[in-house]
C-alpha cells in the first residue's frame, strides 16, 4: 500500500525538517508494528509556497519531494498537493510543528479498523492555551458555532459534531477527491472539504489531537480577515444548499454511505 504525507509550507525552515523527521521515525515503526501485514510505502509531499528562507532545501534533504506553489493559498497548495499525490490514503498537517506528526500511523489504522473514509481531528480537545491566541479561539468559536447550526441536519444525518470546523489535520482514503468538489484557494478549503465529506454521506468521524504551541514565531493566519472569509463561505453555502433544496435538487439526507475505497 501506498500512503502520501502533504505538508504546505511558506517559511518553515525552522520547524520542517523536525516535523518530517518526526513522521518518517512514526511510519517507519508502525509498519513493523500496526502495518506489519501490509506495510505502508509513504512519500513526503511538502507544496511550497515559494519560501525565502531554505525550507525548500530542508524539506528536501529530508526526502521530501517539494512542489512550488506560486500561487497564493492554503487552499491552493492543498488542491496542488491533492493532484500530485500517489498514495491510496492521504494525510496531511501543518509544517510548524503544531499537529502531532506521530499520531498519523495511529490514525490511518483507525481510518482502516473502522472502515471510513475520512477523518478529521479536533485541536480543541486538548489545546494548550499557549498553542492559540485570545482572537483564535474566539474565532473557532464563531465558526464552529455557525456551522453546527447552519448545517445541523446534514451533520445529525452523519452522527457527526465536528467540534472543530478548522482543523488541518485529516486521514482520509484518496478515493474521496472523486466524490467531493473543491473549489477554495483561501483558509475556507478546510470547511469545504469536511462539508463536502458530509454532504456526500461519506463516512467521517473526529478525533481528538494535541495541539501545540507554534513554533518559530507568530502565526501566519489572520484572525479577522481569514474568519470572515471563512463566514462568508459558511453562509454562501448554506444558501446555495437552501436555493438546491426549493428547485428539488441538492444532497439527499441520508446515513453514511459504504466506504469510497471499498
Amino acid at each position: 500500500m501506498r500512503g502520501s504525507l502533504l505538508v504546505p509550507t511558506l517559511n518553515e525552515a525552522a520547524t520542517i525538517g523536525h516535523v518530517l523527521r518526526e513522521f518518517r521515525a512514526a511510519a517507519t515503526a508502525a509498519n513493523a508494528t500496526l502495518f506489519r501485514d501490509d506495510p505502508i510505502e509513504w512519500e513526503m509531499l511538502v507544496i511550497d509556497g515559494a519560501s525565502t528562507d531554505g525550507t525548500a532545501e530542508r524539506a528536501a534533504a529530508e526526502g521530501a519531494r517539494v512542489i512550488v506553489e506560486r500561487r497564493p493559498g492554503y487552499g491552493r497548495a492543498y488542491r496542488t498537493g491533492f493532484a500530485e499525490a500517489t498514495g491510496e490514503v492521504l494525510a496531511t498537517l501543518d509544517g510548524d510543528g503544531t499537529y502531532p506528526a506521530p499520531e498519523i500511523p495511529r490514525l490511518v489504522r483507525t481510518l482502516f479498523d473502522e472502515h471510513l473514509d475520512f477523518l478529521t481531528c479536533n485541536r480543541l480537545a486538548f489545546l494548550d492555551r499557549r498553542a492559540m491566541t485570545t482572537e483564535h479561539r474566539i474565532g473557532n468559536w464563531v465558526l464552529n458555532t455557525f456551522l453546527r447550526i447552519a448545517f445541523a441536519r446534514y451533520l445529525a444525518s452523519a452522527g457527526l459534531r465536528l467540534a472543530d470546523s478548522q482543523s488541518g489535520m485529516w486521514v482520509f482514503r484518496r478515493a474521496v477527491l472523486d466524490r467531493v468538489t473543491l473549489t477554495q484557494d483561501g483558509m475556507p478549503m478546510s470547511e469545504e472539504l469536511k462539508i463536502e465529506v458530509i454532504l456526500h454521506g461519506l463516512k467521517a468521524e473526529e478525533v481528538p489531537i494535541r495541539y501545540a504551541e507554534r513554533w518559530g514565531g507568530p502565526p501566519k493566519l489572520s484572525s479577522w480577515r481569514d474568519g470572515r472569509r471563512n463566514l462568508m463561505f459558511l453562509l454562501t453555502r448554506r444558501l446555495e444548499l437552501a436555493r438546491q433544496a426549493r428547485g428539488g435538487g441538492g444532497y439527499p439526507i441520508g446515513g453514511p454511505q459504504e466506504p469510497a475505497g471499498r
